[in-house]
């Protein structure tokens, strides 16, 4: 859900498929935990801002992929 959210996010055409999708959620989701983890010492209880930077997460990591893909 986490990368299909950043997909949203990345104007334009994506065009990666649903396995990379699916690795940018899970980037997002991990990396954007670990930063909210270093921000706040509970990001449980800031549930809303880790769910933003999540999606901030794999939205930049969808961009990546996708500029990867039109530049091979």
């Amino acid at each position: 859900m986490i990368g299909a959210l950043g997909r949203l996010v990345v104007p334009g055409p994506n065009p990666i498929g649903f396995g990379r999708t699916l690795l940018c959620g899970w980037g997002g989701a991990i990396l954007g935990g670990v930063v909210a983890r270093v921000l706040f010492r509970n990001p449980g209880a800031h549930w809303f801002v880790t769910l933003v930077l999540e999606v901030l997460v794999a939205a930049l990591l969808v961009w990546l992929f996708s500029k990867r893909r039109t530049m091979a």
